[in-house]
């Protein structure tokens, strides 16, 4: 059905939607560049307050995460994305605007709070308008902006703050224009997309498939014909017709809970776990390490701006191309398998401590395999595994487990490093994705090319 596809269109509400992710990668980032700012003018002296301040939005993203289901299905997918837009405009000037050290974790949390609406909403709206012959490519577009957003904030970071001295006390950072007014342009910026992303929201269309689930067939009918033509409208509309009606939060959960749905809703929680358990972030850690060891001798902020941001943004662009070609399913075990093949000849190498150019290109070869499949893949199918009727719930689940795992391992990484060593660290993760290997070849199926409703049938 998707000859009548009206592209322009299509990719147009997509691209809107998909600023949430811009917003979701550039908050997330900036504060890296910002924090030794913040820390001299909020007198930040422990440890405790130092982590505090990194990681308080995690609890924002949580909350985020939990309520977006509640949300999507009460108000639908359009107001809730503006919900989201909302809270990214508002947090970020207050956030640069802060005047205590109190009202900047209350600011960043609900920054955190636009981030877990924004990573659970955009891919599921994406998911919901998109025809079912691009509907990868569409969802990765999401993907792509985060790690646009990413590159962002490091390039914004690095453009705003001033040449600092190696040995500047804090006192003198406090004094210097970064200490006074970098750290707040580097959050103030964030506006500027979060207003597009606000205005935005006003022109795309509420998701068809949460109209139809909800009796509004004409308004359904209308957009799915501006979408893909009268007879694909005709196509999905009587799919949907077929599916479960949408019957309130509490329902859903229970509904989620039923032999039949359990092995779905234990499949996105898995790889929403899995994509943040793979490992990945022992590499963004030890990076940096070994391009220096091999060599060079790359700022920090260079570094991460043209290894990190740029090999993710070209290697996402290969994801978008091949989603629809290759599959979920293929990219998924290629992602495992590769990832546990580097991680295990770079323990090996850290084990009989070698250094240089093998190591440097196996750094870079992992966030490329990361970068075009597990990082964008896992949207795809989490935007697309889950029945209409509780679309908004379980991905509501799923990226509230995501968020929840990102945590235990940022927590746990440094003493897990500290107690059994690098190699070992390398090791571990390997181990995490051969399981991811074998838990992606048991139980997903591969989901390219198909409608959500046929999906859902296969389910059912």
């Amino acid at each position: 059905m998707s000859g009548e596809v009206n592209p322009r269109y299509v990719w147009f509400i997509a691209s809107i939607a998909a600023l949430g992710g811009l917003l979701f990668g550039y908050d997330w980032v900036v504060i890296g560049g910002a924090k030794p700012f913040y820390e001299a003018f909020f007198h930040l002296t422990t440890a405790a307050q130092e982590g505090w301040a990194m990681s308080c939005a995690l609890v924002g993203c949580l909350i985020g995460a939990i309520i977006s289901g509640v949300l999507s299905e009460a108000l639908g997918r359009k107001r809730s994305l503006q919900i989201a837009a909302a809270a990214f405009v508002v947090s970020s000037c207050g956030t640069a605007f802060a005047s205590s050290f109190t009202s900047f974790v209350l600011w960043r949390i609900s920054g955190g709070l636009a981030i877990g609406l924004a990573s659970s909403l955009s891919p599921m709206y994406i998911s919901e308008i998109a025809p079912a012959a691009i509907r990868g490519k569409l969802v990765c577009l999401n993907e792509l902006t985060i790690v646009l957003g990413l590159l962002s904030a490091q390039i914004m970071n690095w453009l705003i703050a001033k040449p600092v001295a190696a040995n500047a006390t804090p006192s003198e950072i406090l004094a210097s224009w970064n200490g006074l007014y970098a750290w707040r342009w580097m959050f103030g910026v964030t506006a500027v997309p979060a207003v597009l992303f606000l205005i935005g929201t006003f022109v795309v269309p509420e998701s068809p498939r949460w109209l139809a689930l909800r009796g509004r067939t004409s308004e359904a009918s209308s957009i799915l014909t501006r979408i893909g033509g009268p007879s694909n409208a005709a196509f999905i509309l009587d799919e949907i017709a077929a599916t479960p009606r949408s019957q309130g939060f509490v329902h859903e959960l229970h509904t989620l809970l039923e032999p039949k749905l359990r092995r779905v809703l234990f499949l996105g929680i898995a790889l929403a776990v899995l994509q943040q358990w793979c490992g990945i972030n022992v590499i963004f850690n030890y990076a940096q390490e070994i391009f220096t060891a091999a060599g060079y001798t790359l700022s920090s902020m260079l570094f991460n701006i043209v290894v990190t941001g740029i090999t993710m943004v070209i290697f996402t662009f290969i994801a978008i191309a091949t989603v629809e070609d290759k599959g979920r399913r293929v990219l998924m075990l290629t992602g495992c398998a590769g990832l546990l093949i580097i991680y295990t000849v770079l323990g090996y190498l850290y084990n009989i401590h070698s250094h240089g150019l093998p190591m440097l290109v196996l750094v870079i070869a992992s966030i490329a395999c990361y970068a075009m499949t597990l990082a964008p893949i896992t949207w795809v199918i989490l935007a697309e595994i889950f029945p209409g009727h509780i679309r908004g719930t379980a991905m509501a689940i799923a990226t509230m487990s995501l968020w929840a795992a990102c945590f235990v391992l940022t927590y746990t990484f440094p003493a897990l490093n500290r107690s059994v060593g690098t190699a070992h660290t390398f090791w571990i993760y390997a181990v995490v994705c051969a399981l991811g290997f074998l838990l992606i070849r048991r139980w997903l199926p591969e989901t390219k090319g198909k409608t959500l409703e046929q999906i859902e049938a296969s389910w059912r």
